[in-house]
């Protein structure tokens, strides 16, 4: 997309442009839009083939309504017009979309906009999102780009919307006005919006001061009835659009650091390492506080809760408060020792005491104590491996540094959250023989427990939920098990540094690649891709995630 240039076209962009209203219209002929509201205070429409259905339905029980004098319906599924959103049903009355197997509410609005506007015609403007995929703007906001875009501007600040960003045209950019970061936006024809009666004055595009722009806008106060109806973040503020792109999941070939541990080469320099100390489990369902962003629109978000306790989380409670247990579970000691091997983890020939001796120190485990792992058969000082145990997060489990076998159950440092996971009929490129399974990853911000690279501060959650697809396969149906014990162990994403933005203490990828996109691989997060399947299965593997997990 390129704008057209002209004489009149300006620089900075209007705050009204020429020949529009500050907010509304008398034209006619409007057209309806439904919008959903996010879990970052956006509204996003839903598609015009979407609206059409509830417009036809909220009509009709309106008609009828008037004749009768009976109630009108209540409740409008949604999986009637579009496969993929059976579970959700809008609750008219509270102006809610209900997702029936989870439980989660979120606000909607129906908005009038003239049939000549942007709406009428079917195009939306969208921005990139952090997968890399295209997020619709707020209808408004379509209207007043496409207003602009028409009459030959070249860019338009959105502050008369209530957005701290600019639009250039001509580079198809949006610009956050405090921190310069920029996404692409570009311009997509779909389908018209559903045309509708008009009793009332239309919106172009403006946020003005009408009760129905006070109270839906995403400028205004949420309305009482949004209060009641939502679930809000624990430790989480709304904005419109995240600041910053969210890390790209790591190459397979890459190894993925989340933060900085102790190090383990030149060891007498670091500081003393605690193999001693404890590790807390983080609790789930504590106290939670709903704050708001700073235009007073509440911040939503869909309920989050952990596993039932399991195996693992037992495990955990025995084993982390002792790291020499699960040193001497998985070495056995050996009486003679090499003369001429090396300790690949303090780089210490194995027949003189460990790099380590002045940095960890153990009870039982005497720095000059060499050991071999029992399956493997690779050998370490002792001393070196419980160091190297006591850097990490203390799970139970053991990773030999040489040939990266996993002795015990592998676990991560996954935040909180929730792995939802359901199918639809329609097929992803690659897989025209069968539909597809979509899975929803939900984590939202939150503070570092002991197990994070900075405990006690806030960690931020970008771009959640997460959506990613597999073919409903016989494969894609055993990668998605072995992705459901991943989640369980907390090794999908964890709390580190994301590789493409710098920014620290944010919820990144860890090292299991997933499909963000359905029908294009221009990012390489898309289909087809004819080796994604083995590729994420040895990469679950390689954290211990095989179909033993599936037999246990």
């Amino acid at each position: 997309m390129a704008a057209a240039q002209g004489a009149g076209s300006s620089s900075a962009g209007p705050s009204r442009l020429p020949g529009s209203a500050p907010g509304h219209s008398s034209n006619s002929t409007a057209v309806a839009v439904w919008e959903w509201q996010d879990e970052f205070g956006r509204w996003r429409p839903y598609q015009g083939n979407v609206c059409s259905y509830i417009e036809q339905v909220f009509q009709a029980s309106q008609q009828k309504g008037r004749r009768s004098g009976s109630g009108h319906v209540s409740s409008i599924p949604l999986g009637r017009a579009d496969p993929v959103l059976a579970p959700y049903v809008i609750d008219i009355p509270s102006q809610t979309q209900f997702r029936q197997d989870t439980g989660t509410m979120r606000a909607v609005r129906r908005q009038l906009f003239p049939g000549d506007s942007a709406a009428g015609q079917g195009i939306v403007w969208e921005w990139q999102n952090d997968e890399g995929g295209w997020s619709p703007y707020e209808m408004n906001v379509c209207v007043f780009l496409e207003q602009a875009h028409a009459t030959n501007h070249q860019r338009v600040d959105l502050g008369s919307l209530g957005y701290n960003y600019e639009v250039d045209f001509v580079a198809q950019v949006q610009t956050n006005k405090t921190t310069r970061f920029r996404r692409s936006v570009q311009r997509r024809l779909g389908a018209p919006y559903p045309v509708t009666a008009s009793p009332a004055p239309l919106h172009t595009g403006v946020a003005c001061s009408c009760q129905q722009c006070w109270l839906n806008s995403g400028t205004g106060p949420i309305t009482t009835r949004y209060r009641h109806s939502m679930i809000n973040f624990p430790n989480s503020s709304a904005t419109h659009q995240v600041s910053s792109r969210t890390a790209s999941v790591s190459s397979s070939n890459v190894g993925f650091v989340p933060y900085n541990k102790p190090t383990l080469s030149g060891a007498r320099s670091t500081p003393r390492l605690n193999a001693q100390s404890t590790w807390a489990l983080p609790q789930a369902g504590g106290p939670s506080t709903g704050l708001s962003a700073s235009n007073g629109v509440s911040a939503p978000n869909l309920p989050v809760k952990m596993p039932k306790p399991s195996k693992v989380n037992q495990a955990l409670a025995v084993t982390l408060t002792e790291p020499e247990a699960v040193v001497k579970r998985y070495l056995e000691e050996l009486k003679g020792t090499p003369a001429d091997e090396d300790c690949i983890i303090c780089m210490e020939k194995l027949s003189s005491p460990s790099g380590y001796s002045d940095t960890c120190e153990g009870s039982a485990i005497k720095p000059e104590t060499v050991g071999r792992l029992t399956n493997c058969q690779h050998s370490f000082h002792m001393l070196c491996m419980l160091a190297m145990y006591s850097s990490g997060n203390k799970d139970g489990s053991l990773q030999c540094p040489s040939c990266k076998t996993i002795y015990g159950e592998k676990t991560g440092t996954q935040p909180k959250g929730k792995m939802e996971v359901s199918t639809f009929p329609q097929s992803l490129p690659g897989h025209r023989d069968c539909g597809t399974i979509q899975i929803v990853y939900h984590i939202s911000r939150g503070i570092q427990g002991p197990e994070h690279p900075n405990p006690g501060m806030p960690y931020t959650a970008r771009g959640f939920p997460r959506y990613c697809y597999l073919p409903d396969n016989e494969k894609g149906r055993k990668v998605l098990e072995l992705l459901r014990v991943a989640w369980k162990r907390r090794l999908i994403f964890t709390v580190g540094t994301s590789s493409t933005t710098g920014e620290s203490n944010t919820v990144v990828w860890n090292e299991i690649h997933h499909k963000t996109e359905m029908d294009t691989n221009l990012s390489g997060h898309g289909y087809p891709d004819p080796n994604y399947l083995d590729n994420v299965l040895a990469e679950l593997a390689a954290q211990g995630v095989t179909e033993d997990c599936l037999r246990q």
